[in-house]
């Protein structure tokens, strides 16, 4: 008992020790920045973005969370290892909000959330940018056979909003998450555990809502609020940086599972991507910016994929924020985790995840602490998880269509020819 005594006290520390720490925030650019330099773009003279990022101070945070990391390590116990990785993780953004605007940002942020190149687990030497190539091929050609035509409407913000209320009843009875509509958002979308704020002038396509509705409401929220159900970890909660690729991962590996997501979405993400690895290669902010108009993207949204990608980095090239490198990273790694998970029948292990904001390797570390109850079952849980014949029949297939040798098939005149032996 004296052994949770004190992870509980230091849990505390590191909740309040951490609360201010938010990277976003800090990053925010000056919305006029967009006006002023779409106004030269559209003139034949781009120059690039005089951003200012105010000086901040976590000095006495980073004291605190120090402290924390030191205490927790030396608890003989597991879970203290989830607070010095949690607390080690809020270090490393400290740092990184720190060197805003600075080359050191990239070499932190690199760290924190890797960069195109990062080999996936399991992957065989597949990178995220492997990924998004392939995506970005299948795409295009899947437009050359399909034509599909967009849609002539914008899908506002407001009706969006509208959406995204009447499908949260379904999980959270009570109203714990409402929507706001906020106009300096770089992203269109992000979610804390209360609250999901929505991009204001921006067209979302018909899309849009049900993907917002299971990555940001039914995974990013509804885990940040199961972790402040924890009574021995409501460090679980936090947006710890190290649980990024996990969180972003399974938010978008729902879109997956649901048939939310779709071909222009997974374009888009790799898009970002291989801009990203662009911009760590040398691009400036103008090249990067000229890279999604010429794909094709509306000019405030190629200037708010662009700034996702500068956000905290000097803009002359060389340098980025490579957080957009964890999306396909992420969601190929749970997809991996669910179909291991499905075949060594430990799907449990998988409602455990919804259990708090964890990594791959926290959900299978700490599986005992679920059975003994030092750690809470998940209150919430998204449709999908509590239909669980559903899931099931889908990784079923998953896992068995994964073993066949696509190199090794008939040519495509040949399919429906065989004959039964």
């Amino acid at each position: 008992m004296a052994e949770l005594d004190g992870l509980i006290a230091l849990d505390r520390e590191l909740v309040s020790a951490s609360r201010d720490i938010k990277v976003l925030s800090e990053f925010a650019w000056d919305p006029e920045l967009q006006h002023s330099f779409i106004a030269n773009w559209l003139r034949g003279e781009p120059t690039l973005p005089d951003v200012r990022y105010a000086k901040v101070d976590h000095s006495r945070q980073m004291t605190q969370l120090e402290s924390i990391a030191e205490r927790a390590a030396a608890l003989d116990h597991p879970l203290g290892n989830f607070l010095n990785d949690t607390a080690q993780s809020y270090l490393n953004v400290a740092r990184m909000i720190a060197c805003m605007g600075t080359e050191r940002m990239t070499e932190l942020s690199i760290s924190i959330y890797g960069r195109p190149g990062s080999p996936l687990t399991g992957g065989n030497g597949t990178t995220s940018l492997d990924a998004a190539k392939y995506f970005l091929t299948v795409g295009s050609e899947f437009y050359r056979s399909n034509a599909p035509k967009e849609a002539d409407y914008c899908v506002t913000a407001r009706a969006v909003r509208d959406e995204l209320e009447s499908g949260l009843a379904e999980v959270f009875k009570n109203k714990e998450v409402s929507i706001v509509i906020d106009p300096h958002l770089a992203s269109k979308a992000a979610a804390g555990a209360t609250r999901i704020r929505l991009r204001d002038a921006t067209c979302f396509s018909e899309y849009d809502a049900q993907q917002l509705l299971q990555h940001e409401a039914f995974v990013h929220s509804l885990t940040a609020l199961n972790g402040r159900r924890q009574t021995t970890i409501s460090a679980m909660s936090l947006g710890a940086p190290r649980t990024t690729v996990a969180q972003e991962g399974l938010a978008t590996f729902a879109e997956l599972v649901t048939g939310t997501i779709d071909i222009s979405r997974l374009e888009r993400i790799a898009m970002r991507i291989i801009a990203t690895d662009m911009a760590l290669g040398g691009a400036d902010f103008i090249d990067v910016f000229r890279y999604f108009v010429d794909a094709g993207q509306p000019l405030n949204e190629s200037y708010s994929s662009t700034m996702r990608i500068f956000r905290g980095a000097p803009l002359t090239g060389g340098h980025a924020f490579t957080k957009d490198a964890v999306y396909l990273r992420g969601m190929l790694e749970i997809h991996t985790f669910f179909r291991w998970a499905f075949k060594e029948q430990k799907l449990q292990l998988c409602e455990h995840f919804f259990a708090g904001r964890m990594t791959l390797s926290d959900v299978v570390r700490y599986e005992e602490f679920f059975r003994d109850g030092t750690l809470c079952a998940p209150n919430y849980l998204p449709p999908w998880m509590t239909r669980s014949t559903g899931l099931g029949g889908y990784l079923a297939f998953s896992v068995f269509a994964n073993a066949i040798d696509l190199t090794v098939l008939p040519s495509e005149h040949q399919f429906g020819d065989s004959v039964p032996g």
